[in-house]
């Protein structure tokens, strides 16, 4: 039988892992890094695994994420690049993310975050009500999460654009392609919502020169990935008041240290990488797949495309 082990930093997410295998997926043989037979492992399930960990796998057939994403491996060079990585693709996970940033606009447009602000000195102050088809929504990449996420916020109203490396036809949303058209699509946004891969071109892409570009006063929505963002140019940003605010649920380091700044910066709203998720069932069945499809020799299913990373 094909062993896996569980590799990620956070104990609590192991304990979880561990659970959800034992109800989903009872046939499979599980193990902790810490137990002996875990060397022996074919299989790593990841999710940040510690430093160091895949490489100490001289048997190592198939490196596993537990979520969509893959850009969490990205820093152990030393492991095999030889080695297939899969993901895990649930189909329900757009439906988590259109609804998560749906509310972020709404937090921002209808003026919540100023509104919460309020409490620390009990002022009561309305926001100023705008209607969204005047709030000017852009949405960063339109793949299969993006695509879904945009059309949401054009039906609601808004008026929607959307930026990705090639042409995107989606109704109700001004799209725009390329580098050449990244200013246009920038140019005196509201509002910004991330949901690009992370990939060496994307990587601190979100900067002083794309927060310049907004309207002023406009708020940032990332839930792509936290190496998006250059954070001292987003503080910097906030500072002088060009950004209002920012709604982060994702980060460079995660779980976010509690000694990070982002938690005490006005403006930044913090929610821990909760934006979607897929579910217990998908993350097990789909890894159980996987590991049967090894076994038989067969195609692995959501492998990852080494030169796009995703």
């Amino acid at each position: 039988m094909t062993a896996i082990v569980l590799l990620c930093q956070d104990p609590a997410l192991g304990d979880w892992l561990a659970g959800l295998f034992a109800r989903h997926a009872p046939h499979l043989q599980v193990l902790r890094a810490h137990e002996p037979q875990a060397r022996q492992a074919q299989v790593a399930v990841c999710w940040f695994p510690p430093a160091g960990s895949l490489a100490e796998l001289p048997n190592l057939r198939l490196i596993h994420s537990i979520g969509a994403g893959v850009d969490h491996l990205a820093q152990y060079p030393s492991r095999d690049p030889q080695v297939p990585v899969c993901r895990v693709v649930d189909p329900d996970h757009i439906h988590g993310m259109s609804e998560y940033v749906h509310w972020g606009v709404l937090h921002f447009h209808r003026g919540f975050d100023q509104v919460l602000a309020g409490r620390v000195d009990q002022r009561w102050q309305r926001p100023v009500q705008r209607q969204a088809r005047d709030y000017r929504v852009g949405v960063m990449g339109l793949g299969a999460i993006g695509a879904p996420v945009a059309q949401r916020l054009a039906t609601a109203g808004y008026a929607v654009r959307g930026w990705a490396r090639a042409p995107r036809h989606i109704d109700g949303v001004q799209s725009f392609a390329g580098s050449e058209g990244r200013a246009a699509f920038l140019d005196g946004l509201d509002l910004l919502v991330n949901l690009l891969p992370l990939t060496a071109a994307t990587h601190g892409l979100l900067d002083r020169q794309v927060f310049a570009c907004l309207a002023p006063g406009a708020a940032l929505i990332n839930a792509g990935r936290g190496q998006h963002v250059n954070e001292a140019d987003l503080q910097a940003a906030l500072a002088a008041g060009q950004l209002r605010g920012a709604l982060l649920d994702v980060f460079e380091r995660e779980p976010l240290p509690a000694d990070a700044a982002l938690w005490h910066t006005p403006g930044v709203w913090v929610t821990p990488h909760m934006a979607s998720a897929a579910s217990d069932a998908c993350i097990a069945s789909q890894v159980a797949a996987n590991v049967g499809r090894l076994e038989a020799g067969l195609a692995l299913n959501n492998r990852v495309d080494p030169e796009l990373g995703y």
